[in-house]
């Protein structure tokens, strides 16, 4: 008898696996290579306006985990280059650690001039469409990641009104000060070793 249960926990297990992986996809959007940070996602179709595009899929995991981890993954970036640091806040008490290979949309660039954004829907993260976006165009969205660690983060969207970092733009004027201020020191730095 426990063999019969074996295979039906492993039959469980697959289907749960292939869940996983359907609700991480799209008929929307595929991965490719990107300008932005080597690779990106991009739409396979016309997407139109307001349209739910793709799940944010991961491990549903407590702040203090999340913190354990982020600050781990920043780590190992930091070491080789790779972008792995896809923690998603949820809400006050829980975030979603979106680095499993099934999460196309953990490959969503950041941009200054998005064309997607993230909704909360109960325990689930959807990319939906800003504006219509055409077929092979890249969906980016707006981290907002804290002004407060700007320097860890330099911006590589190259749009029109990038503002050098990957900073949520409620808080573009406070980083437009604290960048004014930095020049203005490193400026009187220079003037007194002249």
């Amino acid at each position: 008898m426990p063999a019969k249960k074996t295979v039906s926990e492993s039959k469980l297990l697959h289907k749960k696996l292939i869940d996983l992986w359907n609700r991480g996809q799209s008929e929307y959007c595929e991965v490719r290579g990107s300008n932005i940070h080597g690779r990106g996602v991009y739409a396979t179709k016309r997407i139109p306006k307001e349209a739910k595009i793709i799940e944010y899929v991961g491990e549903l995991i407590d702040k203090n985990e999340s913190e354990k981890r982020g600050v781990s993954q920043h780590a190992h970036s930091v070491k080789t280059g790779d972008a792995a640091v896809y923690i998603f806040t949820l809400s006050r008490k829980y975030d979603i650690d979106g680095n499993v290979p099934w999460n196309t949309a953990r490959l969503i660039n950041h941009s200054c001039s998005p064309n997607c954004e993230a909704w909360i829907e109960g325990r689930k993260i959807f990319i939906h469409s800003l504006k219509e976006i055409k077929e092979g165009e890249e969906l980016t969205f707006d981290y907002g990641f804290d002004v407060d660690c700007y320097e860890d983060h330099p911006c590589l969207c190259g749009t029109e009104n990038c503002v050098g970092y990957i900073v949520g733009r409620a808080q573009w004027p406070e980083l437009e000060e604290r960048l004014k201020a930095k020049a203005i020191k490193s400026a009187g730095k220079k003037k007194k070793s002249s």
